[in-house]
């Protein structure tokens, strides 16, 4: 049996790779085009991905493919619904970085309240404790988080939020209100959470139906002086109208880790507005949920290709 790792950069230990080692040839693709992605992808039996989009057309041409598998959380660059109807099934990892992404979330939602950039910008300015800037925030507990999504990453955050004095409310279908309520969350629906928060904080996967899911509509129902902070995927905002929204000083800024294009282009309007604190798509990392994704993906992979059921299905087949 072949499994491919689709990303060249992608160099595990063998003591990672070793249970699927024991039963199959594992291949790197040999450098970053969708041509070579393709042709080595062709007579494989696992597909091991990072952020290559696995669409219907490649999908279409694997002629031994039984596994399609995501080392993360996010399967939005698989086409899961064409895997299905090809009979392959599509895994991922989704609990071995939702620690770190958590607490990113946190730490933006802090830099964005307490004004921690701007604070850094007025000393390196020679502006040593600018009083206006100090009259322009407010304490948690005066302040609403609301936390659209309350899956895992969700649930820690809206722990670090009230143990810091945030109220916190949430939008989430999948969650009883007693089970939020044993958080101290408040259930609303998603115009409440958008309309009645001082941050919105976004913790969905990336859909069609939730693809700018914060557009400019949604942005212009948002509080003065509210702040978005994304650990996403960034399709979920519309990034053209938040940066109107925060250039127009109807926002009071954003945090984002993800972006519809990345990396992000030098033209983004994005980078033109202040108020914005941007990270490279690095919520996720840190040793230890490196090492435990990949752990977790060749086991997993290795799982299937044995014919065990997966511990992580994304898909029925």
């Amino acid at each position: 049996m072949k499994a491919l790792l689709t990303n060249p950069s992608m160099t595990p230990p063998d003591a990672v790779t070793a249970p699927l080692r024991d039963i199959a040839d594992i291949v790197t693709v040999s450098d970053g085009s969708a041509e070579a992605l393709a042709e080595a992808a062709r007579d494989a039996d696992a597909l091991i991905v990072a952020v290559e989009p696995i669409r219907a057309q490649l999908i279409s041409k694997l002629t031994r493919c039984r596994v399609i598998h995501r080392c993360g959380i996010g399967v939005d660059v698989v086409d899961v619904e064409a895997a299905t109807r090809a009979g392959i099934q599509v895994t991922n990892v989704p609990d071995a970085n939702f620690h770190e992404v958590a607490a990113h979330a946190m730490a933006f939602i802090l830099a964005l309240t307490r004004g921690l950039v701007a604070w850094d910008a007025t000393v390196r300015a020679g502006r040593f404790g600018d009083g206006r800037l100090g009259m322009s925030l407010h304490r948690p507990a005066v302040q609403t988080l609301g936390l659209i999504g309350l899956g895992r990453i969700g649930r820690r955050v809206a722990t670090a939020a009230r143990a810091v004095g945030f109220s916190v409310i949430a939008h989430d279908p999948a969650v009883s209100p007693e089970d939020a309520a044993a958080l101290g969350v408040t259930l609303a629906d998603l115009d409440a959470v958008i309309t009645a928060s001082d941050v919105v904080s976004l913790h969905i996967p990336l859909t069609s139906g939730t693809r700018h899911l914060l557009d400019a509509a949604a942005l212009s129902r948002m509080k003065r002086g509210a702040f978005v902070v994304n650990v996403s995927r960034g399709g979920l905002v519309d990034e053209v109208a938040l940066a109107e929204a925060i250039g127009s000083r109807r926002l009071a800024g954003a945090a984002l880790d993800t972006f519809e294009t990345e990396p992000l282009a030098a033209d983004s309007p994005l980078l033109k507005v202040d108020g914005v604190l941007l990270s490279p798509h690095a919520a996720h990392w840190s040793r230890e949920s490196l090492g435990e994704t990949m752990v977790k993906s060749f086991a997993e992979v290795a799982r299937v290709l044995r014919g065990e059921a997966p511990h992580y299905p994304v898909n029925r087949v």
